[in-house]
């Protein structure tokens, strides 16, 4: 009995000390306790004070400085919360972070309607806002944002993936963000669809505000075209105090205004203080199209432009020139990168022929930039082993490297890189090079399999090894028999056959990136030699091809997802088949439509028991414009009972979202139409209304979550 007591007494004292010590948090005065809560960064820790108590929600919203803003203004969350009750999630649409929310990125016909009413509501909510990310389809969203976030806003993100209004004059969309905002420096466009037109015309136009911008990402959403040599520079002479530019170029030689040496060293003299600079040029091809296939022409850039360029840059960090044509003989020019710009760190070059010869013992070309950390080398037809060993005695420093579209590169000369690099190398990219396969470069890889962190590769199997997997059974399955331990051997069993067993295990990887051409399989990939990762918590998958063309599966034969249930940890998990092109409707006699490709690349995820979060891009059918979940996709996710964020890139119907009500601890559902360009919401289009997933929000914010 007494030690009962002294127990209860200790309980009683230890509540004491809590009540008393969460008494003196909200015992100090409002403008301390705003001041602390500024301090505050991390999204999860804001949240987590925001739903102490009321007090402490008011303090979070009155010093929230960033903000996205997301769903539908007509949601319960929005219209009936008042502001210092509003939910902390993480922007719009007014689910709370405790309950499930249907989030899409624009709902322009009720912004438009009810601007007054919004604008009031989010400066009630959020008055101190210094960054904004905002889907804007017209220019009446920013004209109508809160007066008091004229002075305050710094940064802001346009999002649009619909067509550009047709009938706007050019510049209008930036207009009204330009003429009011003085306090603006940060401008992102990456995810904003206009004409290059509009950009010049709207910088151009504002002389006092550009000539403040620091930073200024021009990427463009679905960007055919990129800038002309004269309007980069009319935006670079209106931006002289960039820090920050990323621009799609013309580079083009066949074009009389594409971007050559002038227009580079007319760059760098107008913004001399650029640290990050990355310039790309749109790629014209079919995305599933191997880069190294194309034909190439000579850029109208030379090597003594570049080395001037290069000179009016001292401050340069990070330089990024991605282009669709050769510069050649570009050694003397990452010399001089590297004497002229001491500072560079992050380079990634497409397109650069002779970057490093390794003709001799001394190191030359991009071998000599010995401080660099992160270096990615896209399409470069000589480069060789001996250049990846140069680079790997010269560049001592680094930590990520990448090699696209290399055909001379063999495994020999990744292992001569890895063991040069074993102290510093933890991210690794590997991707179209034609005499890598999967397994030769995993096991090239193991001077640093111990060490890892990060490693994309595109997986290209010998037909051994995918009829091997075959003939054995690891992607075939029983779509009528739901024992998973009938259906699916798991990795854990594999690996005691496995080639590779002596290599050791993946100890460091945490993150997975796999390419894969359209109707390649999945299974092969365990006995190639990734068997053991412990930690590996998010994997990547990338499908490109056209699966019109490929031929049908086998009976009973699946992509293989299955396989990576011997993974322990596996938490979250991308799969992105945008890109695979297949038959929307009725398919040809002896072919399949998107449904069954689908099912064949589903099957088998419910067997990922620790799955948390899913991103999922459907198929598509690019002569319908149709990207949207069928119903073999919507039966198979919904098996998913772990799922606690499912984010959906693409369409779907009502009818179709009501199987995720039983996912048990689903929290998160959005549903984005970030691609262009998006489907309109007539009435004709029966898949995208926006009451439809109002009614969608309201049950699944009405369930009960265990936790």
């Amino acid at each position: 009995m007494a030690e009962e007591e002294a127990v209860e007494g200790g309980e009683e004292e230890e509540e004491e000390v809590v009540g008393g010590s969460a008494a003196m948090i909200l015992d100090l005065p409002e403008p301390l306790l705003l001041h602390i809560m500024s301090f505050v960064t991390d999204v999860r820790s804001r949240h987590r004070a925001a739903m102490a108590c009321g007090r402490m929600r008011a303090a979070e919203r009155a010093t929230r400085g960033e903000l996205a803003l997301r769903g539908d203004p007509r949601s319960p969350g929005f219209l009936f919360l008042g502001p210092g009750l509003w939910g902390p999630a993480g922007g719009g649409g007014g689910a709370s972070s405790s309950s499930a929310a249907v989030q899409q990125f624009h709902h322009t016909e009720v912004i438009s309607e009810q601007n007054a009413f919004i604008a009031a509501r989010l400066e009630g909510c959020f008055p101190a806002v210094s960054s904004l990310a905002i889907y804007c389809r017209d220019p009446t969203t920013l004209a109508n944002l809160p007066p008091r976030w004229q002075g305050s806003l710094r940064g802001v993100k346009l999002v649009r993936w619909h067509q550009r209004p047709p009938s706007l004059p050019h510049g209008a969309d930036l207009e009204p963000l330009l003429r009011t905002y003085a306090a603006l420096r940060e401008l992102d466009l990456s995810e904003f669809y206009c004409w290059t037109e509009d950009i010049e015309v709207a910088l151009t136009t504002h002389p006092t505000a550009t000539a403040a911008l620091t930073h200024l990402d021009l990427g463009l959403a679905a960007a055919t075209d990129g800038f002309k040599s004269s309007q980069l520079g009319a935006i670079a002479a209106s931006c002289p105090n960039l820090r920050k530019l990323v621009a799609p170029c013309l580079f083009n030689p066949r074009f009389s205004d594409c971007v050559g040496d002038d227009a580079l060293l007319s760059l760098a003299t107008s913004c001399p203080r650029l640290t990050v600079l990355r310039l790309n040029e749109p790629f014209e091809a079919e995305p599933f199209e191997a880069a190294a296939s194309v034909e190439r022409e000579e850029a109208a850039i030379t090597v003594a432009g570049l080395v001037a360029f290069f000179a009016a840059l001292p401050a340069l960090e990070d330089f990024t020139m991605d282009l669709q044509h050769n510069v050649l003989e570009a050694a003397p020019a990452m010399e001089a990168l590297a004497r002229r710009c001491p500072k560079i760190k992050f380079l990634t070059l497409g397109s650069f022929q002779g970057l490093c010869k390794a003709s001799w013992l001394h190191l030359d070309g991009v071998a000599v930039c010995g401080g660099l950390e992160s270096l990615c080398v896209k399409n470069c037809q000589d480069l060789t082993d001996a250049s990846l060993a140069a680079i790997g005695r010269g560049c001592g420093r680094l930590s990520m490297f990448g090699i696209h579209g290399c055909d001379l590169v063999t495994s020999a000369g990744i292992r001569r890189l890895a063991a040069a690099l074993r102290s510093s190398l933890k991210e690794v990219s590997v991707l179209h090079c034609r005499l890598l396969h999967t397994a030769e470069c995993l096991a090239a890889l193991s001077p640093i399999r111990d060490r890892i962190e990060s490693l994309e590769i595109n997986c290209v199997w010998n037909p051994a090894e995918q009829s091997c997997n075959v003939a054995n059974g690891t992607t075939e399955c029983d779509p009528e028999d739901d024992e998973l331990g009938e259906v699916y051997e798991s990795a854990s069993k594999k690996c005691r056959y496995m080639e590779f067993d002596d290599l050791g295990s993946w100890e460091m990887l945490r993150s997975l990136s796999l390419w894969f051409s359209a109707g390649q399989l999945l299974s092969p990939l365990i006995s190639a030699g990734l068997d053991s990762c412990p930690v590996l918590e998010e994997i990547s998958i990338k499908v490109e091809g056209d699966c019109r063309t490929c031929p049908r599966p086998a009976p009973r034969t699946i992509f293989g997802l299955s396989d990576l249930a011997g993974f322990p940890v596996l938490a979250k998990m991308k799969l992105d088949l945008s890109e695979a092109v297949g038959y929307a409707l009725t398919a040809p006699t002896g072919q399949m439509d998107l449904s069954l490709w689908e099912r064949f690349y589903l099957h088998g995820i419910e067997s990922l028991q620790t799955l948390y979060e899913l991103d999922y891009w459907p198929p598509q059918d690019k002569d319908v414009h149709h990207r949207s979940l069928t119903l073999p996709a919507v039966g198979l996710i919904q098996r998913c009972t772990g799922l606690r964020k499912l984010f959906i890139h693409g369409t779907t119907h009502e009818h179709f979202m009501t199987f995720f009500l039983s996912i048990p601890n689903l929290r998160d559902m959005q549903l984005r139409e970030d691609y262009y360009p998006a489907p309109e919401n007539d009435l004709m289009f029966t898949e995208m209304r926006a009451e439809s997933w109002l009614r969608f929000e309201v049950q699944l914010n009405s369930r009960q979550i265990a936790d």
